[in-house]
């Protein structure tokens, strides 16, 4: 008579955590859960662990940084400012620098992964919103990752501003100016921020807890909302044999997936320290301790606000007088434009479910040449940000090229209004004359270049058959979208 084998330490542990909170039944569900496998879907893998890596260099970085605004005499390792009075957050910063095992390192780190992060949300954003991933059922999943993207333009205002130097104290002025534009309560926005007159005493302290507590709070419930209903919805997938509205054709979560996935953690890790490590980024020893009688030369943002710059500096320098008082549209226009383009962003899945009249839910991707409005919309937004991100640096640009800085700006003035059109007109039809080429090519082969000659003398070209697989991924589009009188 055989004995029955006792359960192991491993065995019981683990019955004792099923009974408790089912993890059993969650991970059987979840595990084997599938996952497509195509590259684009990495750019937001890249979001979240530049994230993991900001979280971790973050918190590394709050030991040593003293988020204070009195000011001390300095004498640290960096001669140069030796004696110079300065703010105790700018001395602890040349302390992390110079004096910190690593902390040149992990800051250096922590603002390359700050500038990966929010590069790698606008193009996931964007990848979405190319392919139409965005509606229905995943329209809350699309504002949450615009919302984190807008926090993350504020997050990197703030962690910017930390430092109390020359160059990003330049930057608190240019927000101290958009504030007293702001008719009526302008002058309250801007004591109230800075806790007095500008530049107070209090803005290093308020913007420390907001940028390591409050904002990253913030998006770090996004992030777990945002990973859940992907979970919840499943995966979009790119048209192809096999793949309908109802499955998802890829490799399950565990084991394949999630080793993939550690891989490129460590990628994207080793890719951060390799550009903090060989590429300096904002010395702000060279800037100097921040006056309010000083601005720096050359100032510019980091590239993911170059554009609200942008917007400022080729605005005319309007103001109009009512009932005794001056409004600077100059700086009140962009301020409230700003947002606006912003804005356009998170309301478009509800837009264009509404102008379409589309309520059905999708799980497969567009090819956004199947949807030329979409992407002329798409691609007019992006030549319009770039555009403004130029004339963020119309200083710069002028004198590299050597030109007057009024043609410079003059030029962009005139670009923002014609560029963003002829995109849109240009993207539209090069979509349209694309789906034609799908056309043909589904009617009549691919073109070969071998050119034959018939019985009667007539010269043809060879075209060779696609493959069944081609065959099916362009027919179901051509199935689903018409190319002409779309209204998308």
């Amino acid at each position: 008579m055989r004995t029955r084998e006792l359960p192991g330490r491993g065995e019981r542990v683990a019955d004792w955590f099923d009974g408790r909170l089912g993890i059993h039944t969650l991970g059987r569900k979840y595990l084997r859960k599938v996952f497509p496998d195509h590259w684009s879907f990495l750019l937001g893998e890249i979001c979240l662990y530049s994230f993991v890596v900001l979280i971790l260099t973050g918190v590394y970085l709050t030991l040593f940084f003293h988020p204070s605004m009195n000011e001390v005499t300095y004498h640290g390792s960096y001669v140069p400012l030796n004696g110079v009075r300065m703010s105790e957050a700018y001395a602890s910063t040349l302390d992390i620098s110079f004096d910190v095992r690593g902390g040149l390192l992990m800051r250096q780190i922590h603002h390359w992964a700050a500038l990966v992060f929010v590069a790698g949300m606008l193009t996931h954003m964007m990848r979405h919103f190319f392919t139409g991933s965005f509606r229905r059922p995943r329209e809350v999943n699309w504002v949450f990752g615009w919302s984190l993207l807008l926090l993350a333009l504020f997050e990197g205002l703030f962690g910017y501003s930390l430092p109390d130097d020359l160059l990003s104290g330049t930057g608190m002025r240019f927000v101290n100016g958009a504030l007293l534009s702001v008719p009526v309560v302008g002058t309250y926005l801007s004591m109230f921020l800075f806790g007095g007159e500008y530049p107070g005493h209090d803005i290093v302290a308020r913007f420390y807890s907001l940028h390591i507590l409050v904002i990253p709070g913030i998006m770090a419930a996004l992030v777990v909302a945002h990973l859940i209903l992907v979970v919840h919805h499943k995966h979009t997938q790119f048209a192809g044999p096999g793949r309908t509205e109802r499955n998802v054709v890829g490799t399950p979560f565990m084991p394949v997936y999630l080793a993939k996935a550690g891989g490129f953690f460590f990628l994207v890790f080793g890719a951060l320290a390799l550009m903090a490590a060989v590429a300096s980024i904002n010395p702000v020893w060279s800037y100097g301790p921040y006056r309010a009688d000083q601005v720096s030369t050359g100032a510019q943002p980091d590239w993911y606000l170059g554009f609200a710059e942008g917007l400022v500096r080729i605005m005319p320098g309007w103001e109009i007088t009512l009932w005794g008082h001056t409004l600077v549209l100059g700086v009140l226009i962009p301020i409230v434009v700003f947002p606006l383009l912003l804005v356009l962003i998170g309301v478009y899945p509800f837009v264009e479910a509404r102008v379409t009249g589309d309520k059905g839910e999708h799980h497969l991707l567009d090819r956004p040449r199947n949807r030329p409005v979409r992407t002329g919309i798409g691609a007019a937004w992006i030549s319009l940000y770039l555009v403004l991100l130029a004339g963020g640096g119309n200083d710069i640009v002028a004198t590299r090229l050597h030109l007057s800085i009024n043609t410079v700006t003059w030029a962009i003035r005139i670009a923002v209004l014609v560029i963003p059109v002829a995109v849109f007109v240009i993207t539209r039809r090069i979509c349209l004359g694309l789906q034609l080429q799908d056309r043909e090519r589904v009617l009549h082969g691919r073109e070969t270049g071998v050119i034959k000659r018939l019985p009667h003398g007539e010269y043809v070209e060879v075209h060779e058959p696609l493959s069944q697989a081609q065959l099916h991924t362009l027919t179901g589009e051509l199935v689903r979208h018409e190319p002409r009188g779309n209204p998308r």
